[in-house]
């Protein structure tokens, strides 16, 4: 499980992701199996799951001043997603 735990320069995390799409697989896998350990490490950060039909698969991280930046989670696995996960939420803006 993820033991992630965020920085206070990290305001909101947005995944989007379509419902039935084979691109959109590895996202339903992670947030079945990762999303509760995130969430209870980081009660009071938000995070949003967005499902919309065709949508292609991304994360989405909102710092302070609004500043904003997301990567494509199209295809990946997962392990892949976590570490892309784990990259955007230590990073800086």
């Amino acid at each position: 499980m993820a033991a992630i735990k965020f920085g206070s320069h990290l305001k909101e995390l947005r995944i989007l992701l379509c419902q039935t799409s084979k691109s959109s697989e590895g996202v339903r896998d992670f947030i079945k199996k990762q999303y509760v350990t995130i969430k209870k490490n980081n009660p009071k950060i938000p995070i949003l799951i967005r499902e919309c039909s065709l949508t292609e698969p991304r994360l989405y991280a909102r710092y302070e001043y609004g500043v904003e930046r997301n990567v494509s989670l199209n295809d990946l696995k997962s392990e892949e997603i976590l570490e892309r996960f784990k990259q955007l939420v230590s990073s800086k803006p």
